[in-house]
């Protein structure tokens, strides 16, 4: 999770201001790269939904094109090369979160130990905080972003290597059990987790995508904005570890509350002018995107039972969708420093819109029969 998400899906984040000091890349640019990487994600959740391969191999895959997207990042300064690699690294990213939620999740699960999904999800933290690192010192030491991405291919390679093995032992824990793979009846469609996934891929983005370069428009020193990405990845891997121990027992209120959360976050540089609005916004926003991932996988595995994979792809798919949308909202947002304020405002709307409707579907689920019957199951 740490090379698929944090290499594949957000190396890019801290390496915009480096690339953009580098080769005068306009924050419009960068919106392209973004998007052709969401684009891919996209496509890829798209694929696994149709055709719902089995998750070891997917992941296994995706692992490999992670890491060799990445090193061709560092073989090339073309704005279209660089286009198709991040399109690529899209699609690799999806194949490794659907993978691993489809074979891991349901393992843990099946042997009491649902809660330990937050050490597999903390990973995505701790991928993006050490992409951070790396980013901040690449900023600091003035390291080319060509060299750059070649130790974020490195690391990816690493990454695959070792999970590799993991993905074949996987094979041999033995089948879910019952009580893990159950559905729960008519409760509500699951057309309302796809579209509050989507708006949560739409309302996250574009803090996910762009915070170092808003701080860099703050305080053009490498040392100082260069920590907004340690700082949101840090609190991304802790809050996995800590929102754990509820998303078992209430997923859909856990991810209800984490999306309002981040709305909040995502307005923050909005109201608090310099690096105190920065700070706010990874914190909130860091905080909750990964618990909300969690959040609404665990719910998925819970409704659907052995169909959970392509619900997740599905799910995946719609999030995708929504975050290949958000940074085209900047064409909109008009050329200048405040080029980010309409955006922002439409996804914290977005996002709180959305959470609304999941405190009325964490409602709807406390009132269902089916819902209590499956509460006393889990209290055993």
């Amino acid at each position: 999770m740490a090379s698929a998400m944090g290499i594949g899906r957000f190396a890019f984040t801290p390496m915009l201001p480096l690339m953009q000091q580098a080769s005068a890349l306009t924050l419009q640019q960068g919106a392209w790269l973004a998007s052709a990487n969401y684009a891919g994600y996209l496509a890829g959740a798209l694929a696994l939904t149709a055709l719902d391969p089995a998750p070891s191999p997917t992941a296994r895959a995706g692992l490999a094109a992670v890491a060799l997207s990445t090193l061709a990042m560092g073989l090339t300064d073309a704005f279209a090369p660089a286009l198709v690699l991040r399109f690529l690294a899209g699609i690799a990213s999806a194949c490794v979160l659907v993978g691993v939620s489809g074979r891991i999740l349901p393992i843990l699960a099946s042997r009491g130990r649902a809660s330990w999904a937050g050490v597999v999800f903390a990973g995505v933290g701790v991928g993006i905080a050490l992409a951070g690192v790396i980013g901040l010192a690449a900023g600091v030491f003035r390291i080319a972003p060509a060299s750059a991405w070649l130790w974020f291919g490195a690391l990816a390679t690493v990454a695959a290597i070792i999970a590799w093995p993991g993905f074949h032992a996987a094979a041999g824990l033995g089948n879910v059990t019952p009580q893990a793979t159950r559905t729960r009846g008519n409760l509500p469609g699951h057309w309302r987790l796809v579209l509050c996934y989507a708006a949560f891929g739409f309302g996250y983005i574009l803090p996910a995508t762009f915070l170092p370069a808003l701080a860099r428009q703050m305080i053009d020193d490498a040392a100082v904005f260069g920590w907004a990405w340690p700082v949101f990845g840090m609190t991304a891997a802790a809050s996995a570890l800590v929102a754990s121990r509820w998303i078992p027992k209430a997923p859909v209120l856990v991810w209800a509350i984490a999306q309002l959360v981040m709305a909040i976050g995502v307005v923050a540089p909005l109201v608090f002018n310099g690096i105190g609005g920065i700070v706010v916004c990874a914190v909130c926003v860091g905080g909750t995107f990964v618990v909300v991932t969690l959040a609404a996988i665990e719910h998925a595995r819970i409704v659907s039972g052995v169909a959970a994979p392509r619900l997740v792809a599905a799910m995946t798919a719609a999030f995708a969708f929504g975050q290949l949308v958000g940074p085209l909202t900047l064409r909109a947002g008009g050329t200048g420093d405040d080029a980010l304020l309409w955006p922002s405002a439409l996804a914290a709307t977005v996002l709180a819109v959305s959470a609304c409707a999941l405190f009325a579907e964490h409602r709807a689920l406390r009132l269902a029969p089916e819902a209590r019957v499956g509460e006393a199951d889990d209290s055993r």
